[in-house]
């Protein structure tokens, strides 16, 4: 009966979800033609391959290519809030923007490790299950059982510093984030706990 259970929470959450709005189209992006940039704007908060070593600073390498060039669109137009991305991207234009997504896709990522191996076993279960008596969907629902993400739809985390997780999943919660179209992260956000929060962005540390 669990099984059952948490089979119909999952096929919900996707049912609900299915159809998020289009991620920023991306198909001439040059990886070699944002090489500048990256040495001279990002490498000294994300590092040179993307892998970034700061926990407030999240991972780029990996991240498909129509998530990046969304948000750095999404950080100029002010779409989603930043003073430091804001700068950053101001002086960037639409090919410079979807220069740099094609760079850091094109990245391999690094493994992380959880640091607290308990808070991130409670992750696992919201990870792989979500919360259902509050209505919070399994996150592998729409980012994978192995938190690789759905190209254009859904941005991987696997391997994401905890920190950045969390800042993220707090932000959508009081609505100091708000570019998921239609509501997808604040409504799930909006109905988790603190430690909820916490733990899933242990787990999703270690994912691999």
């Amino acid at each position: 009966m669990k099984f059952v259970a948490l089979l119909a929470a999952a096929l919900a959450a996707t049912s609900a979800f299915a159809n998020p709005p289009a991620a920023a189209p991306v198909g001439k992006g040059d990886p070699k033609a944002a090489e500048s940039i990256v040495n001279q704007v990002c490498a000294g908060c994300h590092a040179v391959d993307g892998n970034s070593a700061a926990a407030a600073n999240p991972k780029l390498a990996g991240l498909n290519a129509e998530y990046l060039n969304k948000q750095l669109t999404d950080f100029k137009s002010g779409e989603r809030k930043s003073a430091v991305m804001s700068g950053m991207v101001a002086s960037l234009t639409p090919q410079d923007m979807q220069n740099l997504a094609a760079y850091f896709s094109a990245q391999q990522p690094k493994p992380g490790t959880s640091k607290d191996q308990e808070l991130a076993l409670l992750g696992q279960k919201i990870y792989r299950g979500g919360v259902m008596g509050a209505g919070v969907p399994a996150c592998a629902s729409c980012h994978g059982a192995q938190g690789k993400g759905i190209p254009v739809q859904f941005p991987r985390l696997a391997g994401q510093h905890s920190d950045y997780i969390y800042a993220q999943l707090n932000a959508f919660r009081v609505g100091a984030r708000a570019n998921d179209g239609a509501k997808m992260m604040r409504t799930i956000a909006a109905k988790m706990t603190d430690a909820d929060m916490k733990a899933v962005a242990s787990y999703i540390q270690g994912l691999r």
